[in-house]
This record gives structure tokens, sequence and C-alpha cells, in this order.
């Protein structure tokens, strides 16, 4: 028998920490075909879902999917999520919580590998995961001629949401 993964234990955990502080867990997704969620909110791939109490119903957190009713433009949902496409839950209010490297399940591995021949060639060319490049560092530029014209460089900008960095 194959050992569980801590990954489904976690993701409750910090949903229960979350709602036990008053915060709103929000959650970060990878979106494949086996994600069930609107394709019309999904950028680059990904999806940030709130699933605090009040903005889902039914929430069912198992240890291989999570699974729940939103309303997204007034109309309700149904969300199905797999456990190794969540890449993140946190706290919206404060950014605490945790991420994760996503998960390659033994169906995407055969794909990758070139068992799998049911999908089509175009299909086989689509990344498992977002992929990250390099910003030329042209952009950098304007910006450091502008503070060389002016002494007093720009305070940092308080307030507004706070955002979730992946560190690898």
């Amino acid at each position: 028998m194959s050992e569980t993964s801590t990954k489904p234990y976690l993701l409750r955990a910090i949903y229960e920490w979350c709602t036990d502080n008053g915060y709103t867990p929000y959650m970060a997704v990878v979106v494949d075909a086996n994600t069930r969620v609107p394709m019309e909110h999904v950028k680059n791939g990904e999806i940030v879902l709130n699933i605090s109490f009040s903005a889902t119903s039914g929430l069912k957190m198992e240890n291989d999917v999570i699974r729940f009713s939103a309303r997204f433009g007034g109309i309700s949902r149904d969300i199905l999520v797999p456990v190794d496409n969540v890449v993140a839950i946190y706290a919206r209010e404060n950014g605490q919580g945790m991420a994760f490297e996503p998960t390659m399940r033994d169906d995407d591995v055969e794909s990758e590998n070139g068992d799998d021949t049911s999908l089509p060639a175009a299909a086989a060319d689509i990344p498992a995961a977002p992929v990250l490049t390099s910003v030329p560092n042209s952009q950098q530029e304007p910006r450091k001629e502008a503070e060389e014209g002016n002494d007093d460089p720009e305070p940092p900008k308080k307030g507004g949401r706070p955002t979730l960095t992946r560190v690898k």
C-alpha cells in the first residue's frame, strides 16, 4: 500500500487556520484537463479561488480532490480541483500560507514519456504547468534614468492587496 500524501492534510490545516483567525482562504490552482473551473477566469494557466465559507457551498476537501459550488458573475458553478493541481493556499489579508510544487500524476508522466498515444499531437505540445520566462533588462533602464534626475526616490506604496510570491 502506498503512503498517503501530506498535501491534502496541509491544505485542510491552512484552511482551518485561516478561518479560525478570521482570514479569507485563497487557493491558487494550475488548470489542466482534470480541473473543472470557469475557464473565462483562468489567467496564464492558473486560477485563484476564494474558498471561504461565505464564498462557497458544500466545500469538500478530500485526499484526492477539492469540490464545491461558488458563484462567478452571479451564476452558480460546480468546481472540481485535483489536490495535485493546488500550488498555494494562503490568507488574502496577509499572504501567509503555504506554496507547493505542482505534482505530476501517473497519467501525466506516461504522456510525457510518449507511452500514451491517445493524445493528439497538438495536445502533447501544451505544457502541463505554466512556463516562466526571463524579462529583458531593457525594461529596467528607463526607471534608472528617471531616478537619476530625482534626488528623492518615491516612498514605498502602502495598502492594497497582499500578493503571494513563490520562491523556488
